[in-house]
């Protein structure tokens, strides 16, 4: 299997390696965190660190199953740290998908304490570094987002000889998961690969981690949210729109679930900013699906609704260059996205095509609105004319954006 360079994710390791902090990854399952330990566990090994330095840990892995239990844990990592006498010796510790250890900060902290112990831990959960572990671990530790693979890396995995409308319609066919990438020419084995992926999901960070059992109503709000990704709801409008459908529910559940699929990092909340307030607004919020591949998998819809598919993608690549991302709201009208980053902020407008003076019209409305001076763009799949400049407003080509390294 082609391993693909994840260079910023690589960075990060890098740049915080025998730095007293707690590297922590998060990440949605199969997205690529026990393959990035790897790449970074060699470089480990070809910059001088000796193999009985690292200690690596699977908790996925059968073999490891005695070691759930935190004591155990413990006292099996302590056994093969290098003896304190070495402690100009880092030990370089490696905890993956360490969710499945109950109470397993309270070995994390005991890590911490030691001068030679360099920890690495990752969980296909938002909830595993809510709560306590965050308030116990705060100041100690650093956490890297971890998404599947962006445009670019997944066009640098790809084999054959395509077009970048061609790669691009690739990418949106068989997932940004990167092990799908082996099943580029198998269609089949794409869908029972994806269907595989959601059902563990499903069940195993969403449904076991609410204690609940309804698979069905879970399963129907995802496909909600899949038919109507961008746009602007809240849980009132879901729950009187599912009851409708012959699905009762009250908004209660819905908010309950919602959380549910955050924290299994199914889906992504993007909220609203008052443009011309500067505020974050609290009602209706858009939601993104963590692969817009699962949208076809949900809801069997490929010829309709690309545009909010682009729109989807745009989303997590704001994402992936550590932005804050959210639906700016203005007097009249919506910009798709506003990004916060390093104490600027950037305006995105996302449409399929602009070549009807209409629609251009439309789309450069609500960035002419904005007051201030802050970059603007509008990105589109257009291939003629595919840049342009309209009073500060910078048209781009997307699947272009897409493949550019952040600045």
């Amino acid at each position: 299997m082609k391993l693909i360079p994840r260079p910023e994710y690589m960075n990060f390791l890098k740049r915080y390696q025998d730095h007293h902090l707690i590297k922590v990854i998060s990440g949605v399952r199969r997205c690529g965190k026990s393959t990035l330990f790897y790449l970074y566990r060699q470089y480990l090994l070809n910059h001088g660190v000796m193999p009985e330095q690292i200690i690596t840990i699977n908790f996925e892995d059968l073999a490891y199953e005695s070691l759930c239990e935190y004591h155990a844990l413990y006292r099996y990592i302590m056994e093969r740290m290098q003896a304190d006498k070495q402690a100009d010796k880092m030990n370089y510790i490696f905890l993956d998908e360490i969710q499945h250890v109950k109470n397993f900060e309270k070995v994390v902290d005991s890590l911490f304490i030691k001068d030679n112990a360099d920890v690495y831990i990752t969980g296909s959960n938002a909830y595993f570094m809510s709560g306590d572990l965050a308030t116990l671990l705060t100041g100690r530790y650093v956490e890297l987002s971890m998404l599947p693979l962006s445009f670019r890396e997944f066009s640098q995995g790809m084999t054959g000889d395509m077009s970048l409308s061609e790669q691009y319609n690739t990418y949106i066919r068989i997932s940004s998961f990167p092990y799908a990438l082996q099943f580029q020419d198998d269609s089949q084995a794409v869908e029972e690969y994806l269907s595989g992926i959601y059902n563990t999901i499903l069940v195993k960070d969403t449904l076991r981690r609410m204690r609940s059992s309804d698979t069905m109503m879970v399963e129907s709000l995802m496909k909600f949210l899949a038919a109507n990704i961008g746009s602007l709801i809240s849980p009132n409008k879901i729950a009187n729109s599912m009851t409708s459908a012959g699905r009762k529910i009250d908004n209660k559940t819905v908010e309950k679930y919602l959380q549910g699929l955050k924290d299994s990092l199914l889906i992504y909340q993007a909220d609203r900013f008052d443009v011309r307030g500067k505020q974050l607004l609290k009602i209706n919020a858009k939601y993104y699906l963590v692969d817009p591949a699962f949208r076809r998998l949900l809801i069997n819809d490929t010829g309709r609704d690309t545009g909010h598919i682009l729109e989807n993608i745009v989303y997590l690549e704001l994402l992936r260059r550590g932005d804050k991302v959210y639906v700016g709201q203005l007097p009249r009208g919506e910009i798709d996205f506003v990004v916060e980053k390093s104490g600027t902020r950037e305006y995105y407008q996302v449409a399929e095509s602009t070549l009807l003076p209409e629609v251009l019209e439309r789309e450069l409305k609500p960035l002419q609105s904005v007051p201030d001076q802050y970059p603007k763009y509008l990105l589109t799949l257009d291939e003629i004319a595919p840049e342009a400049d309209y009073d500060g407003i910078k048209k781009k080509n997307v699947l272009r954006w897409l493949l550019e390294a952040d600045s």
